[in-house]
């Protein structure tokens, strides 16, 4: 026994307690919704909807959802899961692409400077909706303009004469308290991206604040993150749902529902909607961001990613069709108070909410309740994404250092990786922040998440092979992959990915925000970002290709593609079949004990297979073997 397998299960199991496992299913589950809802879901979804022609634009969303966005969703899941590795270890598979790694790792570090940027804001509205008045009801504050014009201002009712729509349409420059707020004093906005101007202390210290909780929630890595998420992926739905009740029962809210889902079925024929569907389907779920890889990584070896992928993707979708009943409800509200058509009010990204959508909240009775509640959901969405965005940089580094004293200072890395986020986010809090946060999301993740996917897709399928990763899913889940998703991973997903990117290509329009125009060295730089995630992936092939054994080049190129030795399952008990050792310590013991005691030891073996595997019978099938 000593020599056997019993001793030896107790070294197997030490890997995985080091580098840490789920609690349980339900806190996979719970932290991947919370990282594919975002803030993407509120204030994106609605208006591309609303603009594609309402319930038509459902159509193609679904199609995508189906064909694209589950499938790739579920490959990302079993690929993570299988090597538990995070986004630069599983590509011992095929050594030649581990720049993908890299660049889903530049991606994730643009996408979490900005990201926790918009958590800072939310976290500063929150902070200042705890008044008995909100700050951008009224047009009689030090920072209004004589242009501004409120929805619920005394000098409105003075003027009886003038209906409210007149007013608006005599003047082309009427701006609203809560637009003027959010430019002239939250960012107090400075008139070109490249004049900073001052740091704005209030969204500096917010932005220390976001930091900190995000830290704190990190601190023991997905131990301490997956108690944080019972409650950071479900209250959002809660807060949702009574701004739902509230926002239905208020005059209007019947046509702005109306105005969002009526189907303009001839839509369904235009091109850019379909674009619009799988662009929206790919960037919502969070594909070749890395986080998917990472958070799978930390799943027990046969837990079942294929109904996880479905529960989460369709989860996902229905929460962005969710919100946009909760948005436009409150806007159609709005609309109908000011005698104006819907389009009017309707605005999408931070533009919807920081100004249209508080604007709204003001007409509410107890309107500082309602900001507080819609601001509170902000930041919880967005910590959601937050926390798989620095577990994915976190665990990229410890996986590839992955010695002793690495795997123990993790949570020093953590405080590393959170000082540096901090650090680099500090310019986005000046008067010029604004322009830098747009341009990070408009170019640092569009097209470069497209090609990674696609790079990902082909060397997979086609390099590593589509029938040696069925076997590895089979081995993994006690079945092969569903022939729909074998037909979709080969053919159907990277074609949809390659439409997306000449899609993404064909419908480019220089970035501009409001009336502003960016300037082309503003431009190149979003260019830069785009192409620095992307390089990654030549560069390294380059490198390995250099480093590689081989006479000629179509041997290092070969022996570059093909999978490492360490390619497989991370823990011994699980690597059976193909991935067995030649001559295993347990089959050694085995062959000695048998011809001195056969009934005895096939005892001893049946005792200890139960033991040895920690997922159930699967385990115990493999130990036999």
């Amino acid at each position: 026994l000593q020599n056997g397998a019993v001793p030896g299960e107790q070294g197997k199991q030490e890997k995985s307690i080091k580098r840490g496992n789920w609690g349980n299913q339900i806190e996979f589950v719970l932290t991947s919704v919370g990282y594919a809802v975002g803030l993407g879901n509120v204030w994106r979804f609605p208006y591309l909807c609303y603009r594609n022609g309402g319930g038509a634009f459902m159509f193609p969303y679904f199609i995508m959802l189906v064909f694209c966005g589950i499938p790739l969703f579920f490959m990302e899941l079993s690929f993570g899961q299988f090597a538990s590795q995070g986004c630069l270890g599983v590509w011992r598979v095929s050594p030649m692409f581990k720049g993908v790694g890299y660049g889903m790792m530049v991606v994730s570090t643009y996408i979490g400077i900005y990201y926790n940027v918009v958590i800072c804001i939310a976290f500063y509205y929150f902070f200042v909706s705890m008044t008995r008045v909100l700050p951008w009801t009224y047009c009689s504050n030090p920072w209004n303009t004589p242009d501004c014009v409120g929805v619920l201002d005394r000098n409105i009712s003075s003027r009886v004469a003038l209906n409210i729509t007149q007013l608006l349409n005599s003047t082309q420059k009427r701006t609203s308290p809560s637009e003027e707020y959010w430019r002239r004093y939250v960012l107090n906005l400075s008139d070109d991206i490249g004049n900073l101007g001052e740091v704005r202390l209030p969204l500096l210290g917010c932005l220390g604040v976001s930091w900190v909780v995000v830290f704190l929630c990190l601190i023991k890595g997905v131990k301490s993150s997956g108690k944080v998420v019972y409650f950071t992926a479900t209250f959002p739905y809660v807060v949702l749902t009574i701004l739902f009740v509230r926002g239905i029962t208020l005059e209007g809210a019947v046509t702005g529902i109306m105005y969002y889902l009526t189907p303009q079925w001839d839509k369904i024929l235009n091109a850019k909607v379909w674009g619009d569907a799988a662009s929206q389907i790919f960037y919502s779920l969070g594909c070749a961001w890395g986080g998917l890889i990472t958070m799978a990584s930390y799943n027990k070896f046969n837990n079942n990613c294929y109904r996880d992928s479905i529960i989460i993707s369709i989860t996902n979708c229905a929460t962005s069709v969710y919100a946009g009943f909760v948005i436009f409800s409150i806007l159609g509200f709005m609309a109908n108070h000011l005698g104006v058509d819907v389009s009017k009010v309707a605005d999408h990204g931070p533009g919807l909410a920081f100004v249209a959508y508080p604007e709204a909240l003001t007409l509410l009775p107890i309107s500082p309740l309602w900001s507080i509640l819609f601001f509170f959901m902000l930041i919880l969405l967005g910590l959601g994404t937050q926390f798989c965005l620095l577990e994915t940089l976190v665990t990229a580094i410890v996986d590839e250092v992955g010695n002793e004293w690495i795997i123990r200072k993790k949570t020093f890395v953590t405080l590393g990786v959170a000082v540096a986020g901090f650090l680099l986010g500090v310019p986005l809090t000046t008067q010029a922040g604004i322009y830098w946060l747009l341009l990070m999301d408009n170019y640092a993740a569009s097209f470069s998440l497209v090609v990674i996917s696609c790079i990902m897709c082909v060397a997979i399928m086609y390099i590593y092979g589509h029938r040696n990763y069925f076997k590895d899913i089979e081995m993994m889940l006690g079945f092969p992959p569903p022939l729909f998703f074998q037909i979709c991973w080969r053919f159907i997903s990277p074609a949809i990915i390659f439409f997306i990117l000449i899609f993404t290509v064909i419908q480019y329009r220089p970035i501009s925000y409001n009336e502003y125009v960016y300037p082309t060295w503003a431009i190149s730089i979003g260019f830069l970002m785009a192409l620095s995630s992307v390089i990654c992936i030549p560069i390294y092939a380059i490198y390995k290709v250099c480093r590689s054994e081989g006479d000629t080049l179509l041997e290092r190129l070969k022996n570059a593609t093909k999978a490492s030795k360490d390619w497989g399952p991370a823990l011994p008990e699980h690597r059976s079949g193909r991935y067995a050792p030649a001559f295993s310590p347990s089959t050694e013991s085995h062959l000695e004990v048998q011809p001195l005691q056969p009934e005895k030891g096939q005892s001893e073996a049946a005792a200890a297979s139960p033991v040895q595997g920690s997922n159930g019978s699967a385990h115990s099938q493999d130990s036999r073997l």
